[in-house]
């Protein structure tokens, strides 16, 4: 058998195999990498990232990360526990740093290491923007978005060299454009839509731990109109973007709100 062709039936006896169910998401999803893999992979190129940068310590902004990253954790936590999954954190090492940089960007590793720049402080603006965004990235944590990219990754591979195979008794021009049409139309109709789900996903989870901690949900769509305003319509089309639009972002949070507000009062968490 060929060897390709081997690699094929692996991968998708693999894929078979290997999808584990998300309590937040509720769906089955891919973990061709275990996170027992990638976690200390994580942890590793996080200290890296850290000791390559300007990481600042001990001032009100940076005491204000730590402490508003630990009631979302907790809030995550609360909600596990009531549902059910008190172990799914096993393994996590939450970490929140306040990085010096004027990119307007916070983002999360596997496993819950977690960066703010201080060029994101002023769309966040207060404590609730601040628990907005902190909510979407530990969202991305809990949901094992790092482990779906890696594994979808993979499986954009396998993709690939199916489609070689394929294609393999056919003239090199004609294989050289239909690999093109593949690389394209697996980005395009594939990852990018991936990428733009995980998004939605992590806004949608972000927005309910961000109320179960106490934070009102509507600082949420404030910092997204804020960052639309910022932006002044200079972005890529959505299909061509690993993120949703902001004016669909708003629009998704605007709708999830009232949803937000009643998961947050079973914890007995209300709001004007």
């Amino acid at each position: 058998m060929n060897l390709k062709i081997k690699f094929l039936l692996g991968i998708i006896l693999a894929i078979v195999f290997s999808c584990a169910k998300n309590p937040f998401t509720g769906k089955s999803t891919m973990a061709l990498v275990p996170n027992s893999q990638i976690f200390p992979s994580a942890f590793q190129q996080y200290g890296q990232f850290l000791s390559e940068n300007k990481v600042i310590k001990g001032t009100a902004e940076a005491k204000k990360i730590e402490l508003i990253g630990m009631k979302i954790k907790t809030a995550s936590e609360r909600w596990l526990n009531a549902n059910g999954h008190a172990d799914y954190l096993d393994g996590y090492e939450w970490e929140y740093n306040l990085v010096d940089s004027k990119e307007l960007n916070a983002w999360c590793m596997p496993g819950g290491k977690i960066v703010f720049y201080t060029g994101i402080l002023p769309v966040c603006k207060d404590d609730g923007g601040i628990a907005a965004v902190m909510g979407h990235e530990v969202a991305h944590a809990l949901a094992n978005h790092g482990q779906q990219r890696m594994s979808a990754g993979l499986l954009q591979q396998v993709g690939a060299v199916g489609t070689q195979v394929a294609v393999g008794n056919k003239d090199p021009q004609t294989q050289a454009l239909i690999m093109q049409a593949y690389g394209v139309g697996s980005q395009v109709g594939g990852m990018l839509p991936f990428s733009r789900s995980h998004e939605s996903e992590a806004d949608k989870i972000g927005l309910t731990l961000m109320a179960i901690a106490g934070y009102d949900p509507i600082n949420a769509v404030r910092v997204w109109e804020r960052m639309s305003a910022l932006s002044s319509g200079q972005a890529p089309p959505e299909i061509l973007s690993t993120h949703p639009s902001n004016q669909t972002r708003i629009n998704e949070l605007t709708a999830l709100i009232p949803q937000a507000k009643a998961e947050a009062a079973k914890f007995g968490v209300t709001f004007k």
